[in-house]
Parts: structure tokens; C-alpha cells; sequence
């Protein structure tokens, strides 16, 4: 049964960190949908300067945990820095997290899981920029470039992605055979 994913982002977001997990997660059968503050679309950071925009399929606003199966949040510098100080965009995280549900960060994306207060105890990797602020926020760290915690799916940088995508859908898989709530 394909699941549906929420994609989280803002202007800034790294391009390949957004658009290659999207790919892989809808050549899985999976659907995606992009949720952000801004209206219309997004665009990306990519080489050193922006990159192409990306249409927003929802307000995020509107956006509800309850209605999606899993949380991407791709990184680069600007776009998880502008989302933490969201405060939906923190309370979508921490929804995701109380339901049971994937919530996959990669590279300056776990500041949101650090805002959310959601990350003590929990073994978590990011770019190494972040990985004080993750420790001092109570995570466990590592250098790996995929890290599982429970729910809570972390990558480093764009060469993870691989990895990083097949740990979502190996989440959302884990979950086909769990009954949708009535």
C-alpha cells in the first residue's frame, strides 16, 4: 500500500537533500507532498548558489501529522534554520514523533528535531557544523551515515543519501502490514 510523506522545506533547502529522496520515495510507490510557509514554491540551494524551485503542494499551515505516514526534512543551512523558528513546523515534528511515525533529517535538518526537544537519549548524526548543538540539546552522536533511532532516521550530507532513503522506505515498508487507523 503506498504511504504518503510530508516533505518539509523552505526557500534555501539543499537541493539533492530534498529531490532525490522525493524520487526514490515515489519510485517506491509512495506519495509525496511538500508542505512550507512560503506559497507556490520553494527554491534550492544547489553548488554554492540557488537552485530550482520546487512547487509546495500545502500550506504548512495545514499540514497534519495524521494525515501522512512519514516526515522528511531535508537540510542545508538555511532552510531547517528558518523552520525552527516556525513554531507549527516544530509542533509537526513532535506530532510526527508522539504517533509513531518515520521522521527522516538529514544534514542541518536535525536543529528541528533539537528544537522540538525531542532528541535526549537519542542516537542521532548530522552535519558536523550541528553535531555540538545536537549533543548539548542531549542526543547521542555519531559519524555514520545513517543513523536509526526508534523513528527518528539521520544522515550527514548529500553523499548519504542513498543510505538515507532506504531507510525511509525500509521504515514505511515496516509499517504496510500495521492497519491504517479507522
Amino acid at each position: 500500500m503506498p504511504r504518503r510523506v510530508l516533505i518539509l522545506a523552505t526557500n534555501g533547502f539543499e537541493q539533492s537533500e530534498l529531490e532525490e529522496p522525493r524520487d526514490r520515495l515515489e519510485q517506491a510507490g509512495h506519495t509525496t507532498i511538500v508542505a512550507s510557509p512560503e506559497s507556490d514554491e520553494i527554491r534550492g540551494w544547489s553548488g554554492g548558489d540557488w537552485g530550482d524551485p520546487v512547487d509546495v503542494g500545502m500550506p504548512l499551515d495545514q499540514a497534519e501529522a495524521k494525515d501522512f505516514d512519514a516526515l522528511l526534512l531535508p537540510g542545508g543551512q538555511m532552510n531547517p534554520d528558518m523552520l525552527r523558528m516556525e513554531p507549527k513546523a516544530i509542533q509537526l515534528v513532535r506530532n510526527f514523533l508522539e504517533q509513531d511515525k518515520p521522521v527522516a533529517a538529514i544534514c542541518h535538518a536535525p536543529w528541528l528535531l533539537a528544537e522540538a526537544g525531542v532528541i535526549e537519549g537519542r542516537n542521532l548524526t548530522g552535519w558536523p557544523s550541528i553535531r555540538t548543538d545536537l549533543s548539548n540539546a542531549g542526543a547521542n552522536v555519531h559519524d555514520e551515515e545513517v543513523v536509526v533511532d526508534g523513528c527518528i532516521i539521520t544522515s550527514r550530507n548529500p553523499d548519504d543519501i542513498p543510505a538515507f532513503s532506504d531507510a525511509l522506505i525500509g521504515a514505511l515498508e515496516e509499517h504496510l502490514d500495521v492497519p491504517e487507523p479507522a
